[in-house]
Parts: C-alpha cells; sequence; structure tokens
C-alpha cells in the first residue's frame, strides 16, 4: 500500500490507478469501468472484509426461535442468504405464511433463489427502511426480525422504534477483515472505501499505513467520520446534492485536480 511523505491538502499529480475495497462488480456496464475507459486509468476490486457464517449450533446459543416471527426483514443478499441457511441447519420449515420486508426491490426478488415469489407476501423499499414503515405498521403488534451481521450499520433498530415497530436483531454472520498481506508492495493513487469496515480492515493489515499523496475517498457519512477519524484526509465523498454516486465524485476530482 502506498506510503508516502506528506503533501498539501490536495495532492498533485494524475490519478492513474484506483483500488476499490469492494468485490468487482457483476458486470461490465459498471460506471467504474467507464471512468476506467474514459480517463485511462487502471481500476482494481478487492474486497477489505469477509463474510462468515454463525453456525446453526451457535444461533441456537441467542436463544431467538425463528418460528416466532412471522414477518422478516431484510436489507441485504447476505441476509437472506443466511436466514435460510439457519433454518435449513436448524431443520426449521419456514411458513409459507411468513412476510418479507425487504429494502429495495432488488433485494426482494432474491427471495425467489429460495421461495416461489408468486405464493410469497414480499414488500419492497425504494433503499430505505423508512419506506416501509406504512405497511410494517399494519402488523406492528408483532415483532419482526432483522437477520444481520455483528456489526449491522445504521440506526434501524432506533428508527422502528421511534415508529413503535418492534425490530429485533438477531445475527446470522459476521464480518471480518480480509487479508491483504498480498497488497503490501502495491501502490494505489485513489483508495475507495464504502463501509468503515473497510478503514479498520486496511489499519487491522497495515498498521503503519501513512497516507501521503494517496487519495482517499469514502461512501457514506459513517465511513466518512471512520477515515477522518483515523487521520486520515478525505479527498472525495459522496453521496451529497451534487454527487448522488461515488463515481460522478471520482469524475469531478479527476477534472478538477488529476488532469
Amino acid at each position: 500500500m502506498p506510503e508516502q511523505p506528506e503533501q498539501s491538502s490536495v495532492p498533485v499529480g494524475k490519478i492513474k490507478s484506483i483500488l476499490f475495497s469492494q468485490p468487482k462488480p457483476d458486470s461490465e456496464k459498471s460506471p467504474f469501468y467507464d471512468l476506467a475507459k474514459r480517463y485511462n486509468i487502471k481500476v482494481d476490486f478487492r474486497p477489505f472484509i469477509q463474510v462468515v457464517s454463525v453456525e446453526g449450533k451457535d444461533f441456537r446459543k441467542l436463544k431467538i426461535n425463528v418460528t416466532d416471527y412471522k414477518s422478516v426483514v431484510f436489507n441485504s443478499r447476505n441476509a437472506i442468504d443466511h436466514y435460510f441457511r439457519i433454518c435449513q441447519e436448524l431443520r426449521v420449515e419456514v411458513s409459507p405464511e411468513t412476510r418479507y420486508f425487504c429494502i429495495s426491490e432488488n433485494v426482494g426478488v432474491y427471495i425467489q433463489k429460495y421461495v416461489t415469489l408468486r405464493k410469497r407476501k414480499i414488500y419492497f423499499g425504494q433503499g430505505k427502511l423508512s419506506d416501509l414503515f406504512p405497511v410494517m405498521a399494519r402488523f406492528k403488534s408483532e415483532p419482526f426480525m432483522l437477520p444481520c451481521s455483528d456489526a449491522m450499520e445504521g440506526d434501524w433498530i432506533q428508527e422502528a422504534e421511534g415508529v413503535g415497530i418492534d425490530l429485533r436483531p438477531a445475527v446470522m454472520f459476521r464480518t471480518v477483515s480480509s487479508d491483504l498481506s498480498d497488497l503490501s508492495d502495491i501502490k494505489y493513487d485513489l483508495l475507495v472505501f464504502f463501509s468503515p469496515l473497510g478503514i479498520k480492515s486496511l489499519f487491522e493489515n497495515f498498521p503503519d499505513f501513512i497516507q501521503g499523496n494517496t487519495r482517499i475517498g469514502g461512501f457514506g457519512a459513517r465511513t466518512h467520520a471512520a477515515i477522518i477519524d483515523r487521520g486520515l484526509r478525505l479527498d472525495i465523498t459522496a453521496p451529497n446534492t451534487e454527487f448522488p454516486s461515488m463515481s460522478m465524485a471520482i469524475e469531478d476530482y479527476i477534472k478538477k485536480f488529476s488532469r
């Protein structure tokens, strides 16, 4: 990873290489690939964190009875995978009457990997938990299960409590730092993070990391805070009113400071 002397508040020099701390996109139509072609930039993708399962025997120790919940809230495909995995490991038959509340249609459609959609009660949001509150309120006399990781981000539980909805987390998977030792001698002009856990992984792998002239981009307020808390310079931020996506924010930076 880059270890260079400190520079001015706006580092000089072109951005010729970017490392995105997330898995490689499924499609070549990713805006990050468009950036690479448009500005002749080398882009790499590497997950800084990985997901490990909470085994059924350990989940039992949490004393959470899956069959007690008629409503389940999903905020990711990971959550869906691990919910049905836990059910299988515990030999729990998922009731056809179970209601699924999904943060987005993209997440919700993924349920068809496990059940037939047309036979299930599935509700979609537009990317925020609050999108689901009106329909969740119809069942607020019952608790809602939230399959999640041990490092769940956001204030979902508090948001739900604020509108009288009993949303209960059920830790079914854990996030741990990836081994990035093979990157020790590789330098990038820009590192892009999408989660505070990515920043944590950076320093767990490279405790002596010095930013120097390396630009750092962050997506989301919590990620921004994690970057600043580590004493790093936050060069590129998204989303905001001007740039809702990270690709747009990066392109603006390139136009202004990397030409």
